[in-house]
């Protein structure tokens, strides 16, 4: 229901780059909302840009973005965040 805390389980793997930077392997996500799984190890095109399409830029070990799309709801928060290397 609306106000109610949310459950989202998140696998991510990473994107693999050679040496000259180009990609080699993209990004792979599953997701779980709540218990259902919503997404299946789904390659990704690249980071999500404000406009244009999503692209890649060689990277290391990066940390996490959260966003709440400017919801004019309730504030938009999150709790209880782990990460955890697989």
């Amino acid at each position: 229901a609306p106000g109610q805390w949310q459950s989202y389980d998140v696998i991510w793997t990473a994107p693999v780059f050679a040496a000259d930077g180009s990609l080699t392997s993209p990004a792979y996500v599953t997701a779980f909302m709540n218990g259902v799984l919503v997404q299946d190890h789904v390659a990704l095109k690249g980071e999500t840009v404000y406009i244009g399409a999503p692209r890649y830029t060689a990277h290391q070990a990066a940390s996490i973005k959260l966003q709440d799309h400017g919801d004019p709801s309730p504030p938009i928060s999150f709790r209880s965040i782990w990460l955890r290397e697989l």
